[in-house]
């Protein structure tokens, strides 16, 4: 496994945690509730393509 994909993970959270966190303290709620959803759909785009590269890898694996 591709300890890059965990580390790239952890930044991305670990920076919007305290965006998010400047952004409720300064009176942003909905600023902070898009950029959560930016993050979580940016995870998800490096996600799938780590699936779609998984599911490439096990039809190269059984085509004959």
């Amino acid at each position: 496994m591709d300890i890059d994909l965990i580390f790239k993970i952890a930044a991305v959270g670990i920076i919007v945690s305290i965006l998010n966190q400047v952004l409720v303290r300064s009176g942003r709620e909905e600023q902070a509730t898009m950029t959560t959803l930016a993050a979580l759909v940016v995870v998800l785009m490096i996600v799938v393509q780590k699936i779609a590269e998984l599911f490439q890898l096990v039809k190269d694996l059984f085509q004959f």
